[in-house]
């Protein structure tokens, strides 16, 4: 059987998945690693054998391209919940919340980074590297600390949560702070890293990808084939590529006839992906300076966008931003009415829903599920903070008799 290799998602160029390979050599397009084995897998019987294993994202491990010397924290495996509240305030009929801030560090990002740290061992590298508005860097650095690696981030020296500052420098990477913002923070890490014996690990690498779509997999194994609409906050739209990855790969295994439509939601100061679907072309207008509280997505130049609009086309999929309002008024509501705390960025794929609905894009009689990349711990925003808290000064006896 063939190895795992890599392809070019444009022109087709293949490279063998030794190769230190990020973009295509012949066009410059984004790769994708394909798995020959999924070919003569069966479905059911492969399916038979996951329900058997551990909850964590490596029961699915026959679709990881990895299989030596697996760096894991236990990552995978997190709750999907029924939130009624949530769907009543967003207008649909059910609504789940696929809550990714019980993984190791706090983000989604750690199935992508178990993955690609394994496949930084497996290429007997030494040293990995990323640029990160926080959720990146804390992960990899955690991976790298459990690998034995050294891990090095470039991060913007403003507007990084300070959780993830602390996890990042705990776990014991080497940082280092530009004064531009994520996207210059990525040009430099990915020029640096061509240069030198370091991997990177940004979700450039198509590695990071094969473990960020296990989500699909989870989400199949506890919704079955129901259809629904799945809501994903994008940033530099690494995930709901890798999402959508996984529902093709449950497709050709014949475990999931429909797939779920995809609503790709972003906020109002960080939105080029949306607005461009909303246009209706292929051309990305980059957001020179964007601005927005949820500082996961606030990014201008995804990287992952000629994979994500292919996602979109191929579900028929649904784009929205939303104002920062909004998207703190959909995460007091997860945590006061659910009782899920999440990061602003979260909320803002609850947000979308509500938005949608509101204007008609979506029907409320639709199930819907929310992702919610990361925990409310690891962006504890000062100015969030001061406004949820009362400037009244009430005792503690008049409190309890209002109750």
């Amino acid at each position: 059987m063939k190895p795992p290799y890599l392809r070019c998602i444009s022109c087709g160029g293949e490279w063998s998945g030794n190769e230190i390979i990020y973009t295509c050599t012949k066009c410059g397009a984004l790769l994708e690693v394909v798995l020959p084995s999924l070919e003569e897998m069966d479905g059911r019987e492969v399916a038979a054998k996951w329900s058997g294993r551990e909850r964590t994202m490596w029961r699915y491990r026959e679709v990881l391209p990895v299989d030596k010397a697996v760096v894991s924290l236990r990552e995978g495996g997190t709750p999907l919940y029924e939130a009624s509240a949530a769907a009543r305030w967003a207008g649909v009929k059910k609504l789940y919340v696929k809550f990714e801030g019980m993984n190791p560090t706090g983000s989604f990002k750690d199935r992508g980074m178990s993955v690609a740290v394994s496949k930084a061992v497996e290429l007997r590298k030494r040293v990995v590297v990323c640029a990160s508005t926080g959720n990146t860097s804390s992960s990899m650095a955690a991976y790298a600390a459990a690998a034995g690696l050294k891990a090095v981030v470039v991060v913007p020296k403003t507007g990084i949560a300070a959780g993830k500052i602390f996890q990042t420098i705990l776990h014991g990477a080497q940082t280092v702070q530009i004064p531009e913002g994520f996207d210059k923070a990525l040009s430099t890490v990915i020029s640096a890293a061509l240069g030198s014996e370091a991997y990177l690990l940004n979700s450039v690498n198509p590695w990071r990808i094969e473990g960020q779509k296990t989500l699909a997999y989870e989400l199949w194994s506890d919704l079955g084939d129901t259809p629904f609409h799945l809501s994903v906050p994008v940033g530099n739209c690494g995930n709901i590529s890798a999402i959508w990855k996984g529902f093709k790969e449950l497709q050709k295994l014949e475990l999931v006839n429909t797939p779920p439509r995809l609503i790709a939601v972003q906020a109002e100061g960080a939105s080029p992906f949306v607005d461009m679907v909303k246009r209706g072309d292929n051309v990305l207008r980059p957001v020179e300076k964007p601005s927005t509280i949820a500082s996961a997505i606030r990014i201008g130049r995804p990287v992952n966008w000629t994979k994500a609009l292919k996602a979109m086309k191929e579900s028929e999929g649904l784009a929205e931003k939303v104002s920062d309002q909004l998207i703190l008024e959909a995460q007091r509501v997860l945590a006061s009415a659910v009782g899920i705390g999440v990061e602003p960025a979260s909320a803002a794929s609850l947000a979308g829903v509500k938005k949608l609905v509101e204007s008609g894009e979506l029907d409320g009689s639709e199930t819907v599920v929310c992702v919610a990349t990361g925990h409310a711990l690891k962006d504890p925003n000062p100015d969030i903070i001061a406004s949820y808290l009362s400037s009244e000064n009430i005792s503690l006896e008049a409190l309890l008799k209002s109750v």
